[in-house]
């Protein structure tokens, strides 16, 4: 349930007239009272459902204290309140929605419910199942003004108190570090200029994406004016920059004014102070230049994993600076990523932002976030060079790593209680999950949209999880019957049969895998080693032979092992396989 303190106003009439009308972005069905600060109005004053009943008589009624007020009325004297459901609550009666706004009003100090003489007139509109709009002018029954210091959170505490009460979703209490969403007139703005999105969206996204590849505080400056936004520094008296305001050319008042947003009202963490903690701490190295794309994102992968190890052991400082870095690694990223999964690294981009904020008060320095800064100086570097190498392997290796740096991120979050930047960070996980799977089962012929455990049943029949149960066992007996036991242990198990089908070793290879980096964090081990043995095919695939020399004899050269099955025999390797895993006769 969330309560939002809307624009207060002048014209009582207009508002009531609007609740009662059809709507202009959603359509309003059935508009009445559910509540007021008198219950006898609702039988005799509702324009909705009462016959004779009139918007302008129920605003003369609702502005009549404001009239008497001793002195000059306040000029914004009309208070305005959406109460909203979350999407997943269920549906509650005019009867519980009647008893949620007189809550919610007494909570905001406008009509409270131990002091009459003190309480303000009021209204509660339902013209839809899932949101109430509440109605006040600021003139209490003594010709005062109400106190309403601190109304919003008072509002949002309540509410808690009331979704306990109703069964509803509990949400987290406001921890300030939620990004400014855009304005229902910012909204209707953007429409009528033909945009896809508010002014707001993309000032934020442009701005985020320039801190985030910034190498210090020109470079920031000059990243913000290259993708097109006006700057406007703020200076003290001294010359020092204190703070900066972007905006959009051609976005302009009524009268002609440009629209200009400082970089704390698009979100917590864009203000200059903010986005200046990026480059504190730098001792001035930087990660070795790599020649292709390709090797920048390998760079990155494993910057990504040395943070991605440290956050389970760091603190509420050391940890928030992490899991800021992690959100410029995945935003430098999306900028750059394939193609293919350009859109999904792009949504955990987003979902990932929130879990990029979190509530610490300072975000100290640590060789963590340090290793975060070298990722993401690798990949601003990698976009600017040429293809070459393994891209594909390279980028599931990147996906691999981000995907665990936000299981990381999420039980450091989980266990410091910060519930809506865990959900941020399980959310950025599902999208790179979903984007290594795609890019994977690309790789191994399975096509856009399907992971490699798909096209593997579209080419032979799903493994049998059993026949493999003696792998595990063997390869990790003390993790055998947690994955045994894992949702994904059919997915593990038909990727051990890929495997074998390649010409490794499964009991050889997923120790090897296991051993790669700890699995004491990871939700699923089976899962984390599906995406582990997937990556290491992968890069271990086929790379181009090098041109032989155009003169001379070729010399015979000894063959040297295959590096994925060691030193040991046909016969050894088909011991090892067992019967049921032995190699097939050629497929008809």
């Amino acid at each position: 349930m969330i309560p939002h303190k809307a624009k207060g106003g002048s014209r009582t009439a207009g508002l009531v007239y609007y609740l009662y009308g059809p709507g202009k972005r959603d359509e309003h069905t059935n508009p009445h009272l559910v509540a007021a600060w008198d219950d006898g109005i609702i039988a005799s004053r509702d324009p909705g459902r009462v016959e004779g009943a009139t918007v302008p008589a129920l605003a003369r009624l609702l502005d009549a204290p404001v009239e008497a007020m001793d002195g000059k009325p306040p000029k914004q004297h009309v208070y305005h309140v959406p109460v909203r459901l979350d999407p997943g609550d269920r549906e509650l009666s005019d009867a519980e929605w009647n008893h949620v706004a007189r809550e919610i009003m007494d909570a905001a100090g406008i009509a409270p419910m131990d002091n009459p003489a003190r309480s303000c007139r009021w209204i509660a509109v339902r013209h839809a199942d899932d949101h109430i709009h509440i109605v006040a002018t600021l003139a209490t029954a003594e010709g005062r003004q109400p106190n309403v210091r601190r109304d919003e959170p008072k509002m949002q505490a309540r509410a808690r108190e009331l979704e306990k009460q109703y069964g509803l979703r509990v949400l987290g209490s406001g921890d300030k570090t939620a990004k400014k969403w855009p304005t229902g007139a910012e909204l209707g703005k953007a429409a009528r200029h033909g945009r896809d999105e508010p002014t707001r969206v993309t000032l934020h996204d442009r701005v985020r994406q320039a801190a985030a590849s910034a190498t210090g505080e020109d470079d920031f400056f000059a990243r913000l004016a290259k993708a097109g936004l006006r700057v406007q520094k703020r200076t003290a008296p001294d010359g020092n920059t204190t703070g900066y305001s972007v905006a959009l050319p051609g976005d302009r008042t009524k009268e002609g004014r440009a629209v200009w947003y400082s970089g704390s009202r698009l979100a917590p963490d864009l203000s200059l102070p903010r986005v200046r903690e990026r480059w504190t701490g730098r001792d001035g190295a930087s990660p070795t230049r790599p020649t292709t794309r390709a090797e920048a994102w390998q760079q990155a992968a494993a910057c990504v994993e040395q943070a991605a190890a440290e956050l389970s052991r760091s603190g509420d400082a050391e940890g928030a600076g992490i899991v800021a870095a992690l959100g410029d690694v995945l935003t430098t990223y999306s900028a750059d990523a394939p193609r293919m999964v350009r859109g999904e690294i792009k949504e955990a981009a987003k979902a990932f932002e929130r879990a990029g904020r979190a509530p610490a008060v300072d975000r100290a320095s640590s060789q963590a976030r340090r290793h975060l800064t070298d990722a993401t100086q690798s990949l601003v570097l990698g976009a600017m060079m040429v293809g070459g190498g393994n891209e594909t392997a390279a980028a599931i290796a990147l996906m691999n790593a981000l995907a665990l740096a936000a299981v990381a991120a999420y039980q450091w979050h989980q266990a410091k209680q910060h519930r809506m930047q865990a959900e941020g960070a399980a959310a950025a996980g599902r999208h790179l999950r979903a984007a290594t799977e795609i890019t994977t089962g690309a790789a191994t012929g399975g096509g856009r949209g399907r992971s490699s455990s798909q096209s593997s049943r579209n080419r032979r029949s799903s493994a049998q999880p059993e026949r493999y149960e003696h792998v595990v066992r063997e390869a990790l007996p003390g993790r055998a019957e947690e994955i045994l036991s894992d949702e994904a242990w059919p997915a593990l198990a038909t990727t051990l049969e890929a495997a074998g089908e390649a010409g490794y070793i499964p009991s050889t290879v997923l120790g090897e895998i296991a051993a790669q980096r700890e699995l004491g964090t990871a939700e699923s081990v089976a899962q984390v080693l599906t995406w582990r043995l997937q990556g290491r095919m992968q890069q271990d695939s086929v790379t181009p032979p090098k041109t032989p020399t155009a003169t001379g004899p070729k010399t015979p050269k000894k063959r040297p092992p295959d590096r994925r099955l060691g030193e040991q025999s046909e016969a050894q390797r088909a011991a090892q396989r067992g019967p049921e895993n032995r190699p097939r006769g050629p497929r008809r």
